[in-house]
């Protein structure tokens, strides 16, 4: 069984990139379809900071348990934890260059009612989605096992 490769920072600005393209464009095919861009609410932003609340209270509750208290965890466990950081990052990172491309698609309207709350919704919502992204990598980081150095070998323990 290969270990798995923890994400790269290529690997997030890829995700971030294809994002801020994506948000880049809803402008103008919303004016090309003759259609008012959508309107970014504060629950969006509000969603995003939660799961990573959650996301890294997760990765808190693994560190400690892993690296300060030295229990194991199942394997089960463990690639549940992978597979949510994973997919978090890729999320987060997503949602971030969406929302990030939506607010800069705007910056140029700030004094209108409108582009402002839409240059600063999607800037709330972005740097949301950074949160997820870092809340994601933490747990990832955190699911690392403890070096062998730090482990006593299994054959000199012996019981009393």
């Amino acid at each position: 069984m290969r270990p798995v490769r923890r994400a790269s920072a290529l690997h997030v600005a890829g995700w971030v990139a294809i994002g801020l393209m994506i948000g880049l464009l809803v402008r103008p095919v919303s004016v090309r379809l003759d259609a008012s861009p959508p309107r970014v609410g504060l629950g969006a932003a509000a969603t995003l900071f939660v799961v990573a609340i959650v996301v890294g209270s997760l990765a808190w509750s693994t560190w400690q348990s892993l690296h300060k208290k030295h229990q194991r965890m199942t394997s089960d466990h463990a690639a549940k934890m992978l597979a949510l950081s994973r997919s978090c990052v890729i999320v987060g990172a997503l949602f971030a260059g969406g929302y990030g491309g939506f607010a800069l698609a705007f910056l140029g309207d700030l004094d209108t009612p409108l582009g402002q709350e839409r240059a600063i919704n999607g800037g709330v919502a972005a740097a949301a989605g950074l949160l997820l992204v870092v809340a994601a990598l933490l747990l990832e980081r955190a699911c690392r096992l403890p070096d062998d150095d730090d482990e006593e070998p299994a054959g000199d323990a012996t019981p009393a």
